[in-house]
């Protein structure tokens, strides 16, 4: 029903471009040769986790693959976890090692290559892997506020090629990354088909989807519909390997234009028998695969400590509730996500944690670091800052190093990474990959005629 857009012909270049027997002489590289820039014990490190067998992004592209790009594994998780995006037996393997281990993933919303290379830089740095994800307004801006987005094209465009910037950079980095999309409510629904009729084309040429996983947010419909078109998208889903979020009554405040700050309280909170219909139902799907956001108490938005009030055992006596039901002697059946955390109380989080939430979702905080670093740029260089020449250095010296968009971007990224390293603190996930810390990068260039101002 979209025609041949922009997406289609990205993802017929990728099926072109791909081969699972040939790649780019320069992409595939020898044990002996994983890093030329490695100290001794990191290179012995790299070289017992071997290579990575079979096709990478990086190949797609005749990109370099080099240092951690290149590992087939990580010496703390499963060997089907892998650099770069994991989708179907990978990704279920990297959910469940995060329930038995008491930890959850961060996600991020991305509305900027900027904020996908921060986020990545981050998990990095946490030794850890991250989960991106795109709501419908971000992939509308990520595609660019210019682009008209009649039948929701451009959001589509917008996340379909934020899509093939997270595969093409996570591999970079090295780390493990579930691709997501958020809250998708059901007038949005022509959004999601067109993402994954993206993923049915790269699915064709390379056997595995675009994206991880998707989020269907009908919370606000009566339970039955919910379950029930919930049923008619993980079956197609289940076909690509993909993950199914769904969200099972309402996470209150408002984002991303969805406003729920007057939503009924009973709402807030999910009863265990509900819980299991969906589990029950989706548990039915072939292949199916799911995690489910239930309501137990979230807010979206940031507010004053106390206002949010958060039950967790709801959790808690969901999973027993389940476990009983299906005799299961896996006490937490359920992978859980957690909505609306800015602002709940620590203790609150490691409980959920606890109960089994495997996903936490960070938007507000992040806005508000990545505003901050720009924020504190221009209040330390403001004097360079109120024309293109002159400054107190002098009448006719140049400021164009101080205005280059890359330095205040620069200190966005790195308000914000420091803010998402407290996000991994407090999800338990740190440390979670075991290639320890991550190397200084070299070579990094500045403006034209210096380096980023301090």
């Amino acid at each position: 029903p979209f025609g041949r857009s922009s997406m289609l012909t990205l993802s017929a270049a990728a099926a072109l471009a791909y081969s699972p027997t040939v790649a780019a002489p320069h992409a595939r590289t020898s044990a002996a040769s994983v890093s030329s820039r490695a100290s001794a014990p990191r290179l012995g490190l790299l070289q017992k986790l071997g290579l990575r067998r079979g096709a990478r992004f990086a190949d797609d592209l005749g990109l370099p693959c080099v240092d951690e790009c290149a590992v087939a594994s990580y010496p703390n998780l499963p060997p089907s976890v892998h650099p770069g995006v994991v989708t179907g037996q990978a990704l279920v393997d990297l959910l469940q090692h995060a329930k038995e281990n008491r930890y959850a993933i961060p996600a991020v919303n991305c509305v900027t290559s900027s904020s996908v290379n921060t986020c990545l830089e981050a998990a990095r740095k946490a030794d850890a892997p991250i989960i991106i994800q795109f709501s419908s307004g971000g992939s509308q801006f990520y595609a660019g506020k210019g682009l008209d987005n009649t039948d929701y094209k451009a959001a589509i465009a917008g996340a379909v090629s934020g899509a093939y910037h997270v595969r093409a950079m996570a591999e970079q980095y090295g780390v493990p990354v579930i691709l997501h999309t958020d809250h998708c409510a059901k007038n949005l629904l022509p959004w999601l088909d067109g993402m994954l009729a993206a993923s049915e084309r790269y699915y064709a040429a390379h056997r595995e989807p675009l994206f991880s996983s998707h989020m269907i947010d009908l919370s606000e419909e009566p339970l039955e519909e919910n379950i029930d078109i919930c049923v008619e998208y993980l079956q197609r889903m289940a076909k690509l390997d993909m993950l199914l979020e769904m969200e099972l009554g309402i996470t209150g405040g408002e984002e991303d234009g969805v406003d729920n700050e007057d939503a009924n309280p009973e709402d807030l909170y999910s009863k265990p028998e509900e819980i299991w219909q969906v589990y029950e139902k989706l548990s039915a799907v072939p292949n199916g695969r799911f995690t489910v956001a239930a309501a137990f108490g979230n807010v979206h938005g940031v507010y004053a400590p106390g206002n949010v009030k958060l039950d967790p055992e709801i959790l808690g006596n969901a999973q027993t509730f389940i476990a009983d039901k299906v005799s299961s002697s896996d006490a937490k059946p359920v992978s859980f996500v957690f909505h609306g955390g800015s602002g709940s109380d620590l203790k609150d989080i490691k409980q959920a944690i606890d109960y089994g939430v495997v996903k936490m979702n960070i938007d507000t905080d992040t806005q508000w670091s990545y505003w901050d670093g720009i924020r504190a740029y221009y209040k330390k260089y403001e004097p360079y800052l109120n024309s293109q020449i002159g400054n107190p250095d002098g009448a006719d010296k140049p400021n164009k190093k101080f205005y280059d968009p890359r330095a205040c971007l620069r200190s966005a990224e790195d308000s914000t990474n420091a803010r998402l390293q407290q996000c991994f603190e407090d999800l338990n996930c740190v440390g979670i990959l075991g290639l320890g810390d991550m190397p200084p990068p070299q070579n990094v260039l500045g403006p034209r005629r210096g380096a980023l101002p301090c």
